[in-house]
């Protein structure tokens, strides 16, 4: 996905996957490590996804190792390619951790978007306020189910530690910047408070100006329905084979340095037309150390938590699938949808 100011969150992580890693996704490989010419036995990601392809494969054909490798690889990457190609909201890859003596291998989702998401219409179009604040106000609710995505309340409450020290009113604002920042009382016109911070917010980022479903054009209101049932059934989805989970120690055993990066993630839901310079302050460390960019991290005990852990990645997408098109309505399609009385 190109972001929409693409000077924004643009430097790249400063941590590095372990070696037994390699990113699958739109390329894939899942294991270069292992030189084919010297026969060596698979490593055990290979072995334990090769279990699951072979579970797939009714064939009777035998493979050398080294072919062995690449039909495992190739099978793989064809399966996530098929769960993930329509999807262009954000730039989804898949990386496969061999464990080593950690654990059992271990599948990671990345999100490699950085920025703001494009908001298409919903930030444009001339369509009505309340369409767009209703559109915007379930993009807001959900998204952050699938992606490493942060909004205006986490802006806020990260700036108002940033600015404020912790401070979210204008009277505190004040005393912080004066007592803790030496600021002049008689010049504190010149700093920003969270009055006018949240002034700033344009109409259609503002919840109470969203309408019930009713009061939309049949159009938008199915898109909004879409996007809930695909919502409610990835948040229905367990924890222990999911591909849109993960627990933060297990993660950082798998990925050695991860915890130096910014807790931020890379994507926001903020429009940096009206908040460029808080939402620079706020990522500059992860523009420097890199950013939380995992969406989620499986273990995979058995070949069967495969099958499981794909079911989930489908899920996942088709809700990714479904804000998407929420994004890409056309507004002069929505004007000429029948809305309820």
């Amino acid at each position: 996905m190109e972001t929409a100011r693409p000077s924004l969150f643009r430097h790249p992580p400063a941590y590095d996957f372990p070696r037994s890693a390699d990113l699958a996704g739109r390329s894939v490989r899942i294991a270069p490590e292992i030189p084919t010419a010297f026969d060596r036995p698979l490593a055990a990601h290979h072995k334990l996804i090769g279990r699951w392809v072979a579970s797939r494969d009714s064939s009777a054909t035998l493979y050398t190792r080294g072919d062995a490798r690449r039909h495992i690889e190739n099978s793989f990457n064809q399966a996530v390619l098929g769960v993930l190609d329509r999807l262009t909201l954000a730039d989804l890859r898949i990386v496969v951790l061999n464990g080593e003596e950690i654990g059992p291998p271990a599948v990671a989702t990345i999100c490699e978007s950085m920025g703001q998401l494009d908001l298409g219409w919903i930030e444009n179009s001339d369509a009505p306020i309340s369409w767009r604040a209703t559109a915007y106000a379930a993009l807001e609710q959900t998204l952050g189910s699938a992606l490493p995505i942060f909004n205006y309340q986490d802006l806020f409450d990260e700036i108002s530690i940033y600015y404020w020290d912790g401070e979210t009113d204008d009277e505190g604002a004040r005393q912080s910047l004066i007592h803790y920042q030496g600021a002049d009382p008689d010049d504190l016109e010149e700093h920003a408070l969270p009055s006018t911070m949240n002034a700033r917010k344009p109409e259609w980022m503002i919840a109470a100006n969203s309408v019930p479903l009713a009061q939309l054009p049949n159009t938008l209101r199915r898109a909004l329905r879409r996007l809930r049932q695909t919502h409610e059934a990835l948040r229905r989805l367990p924890q222990d084979h999911n591909a849109w989970r993960f627990n933060s120690e297990t993660l950082y055993e798998y990925i050695p340095g991860l915890e130096e990066c910014s807790a931020l993630p890379p994507l926001t839901l903020v429009p940096v037309e009206f908040f460029a310079a808080e939402v620079d302050d706020v990522g500059r460390h992860g523009m420097e150390y890199g950013f939380m960019d995992v969406a989620g991290l499986c273990p995979l005990p058995d070949a069967d938590t495969i099958t499981h852990w794909f079911a989930s990645l489908e899920l996942g997408t088709q809700f990714l699938l479904a804000a998407q098109y929420l994004i890409e309505l056309d507004p002069a399609k929505l004007r000429g949808s029948h809305v309820r009385p």
